[in-house]
């Protein structure tokens, strides 16, 4: 009875510890996630800002040829 009590422990003792080593990778992972998240947006407003606009300003627009 003693051994299975001891083998139950450590068995107990190795699943904690497992669980503890994949909360740290996945809190990791999140801050990576994270990290790559701002890179993504901040590269996306560099594109945005980098593109032509469709329509052009109005002090390049030339008037109607009613004018």
């Amino acid at each position: 009875m003693e051994t299975r009590i001891e083998e139950l422990e450590s068995r107990i003792a190795f699943q904690e510890a497992a669980i503890e080593e994949l909360t740290q990778a996945s809190l990791a992972q999140q801050k990576s996630i994270e990290g790559l998240q701002a890179q993504l947006d901040y590269l996306k407003s560099l594109v945005k800002d980098m593109a032509p606009s469709a329509v052009a300003p109005m002090s390049e627009e030339t008037p109607p040829p009613h004018y």
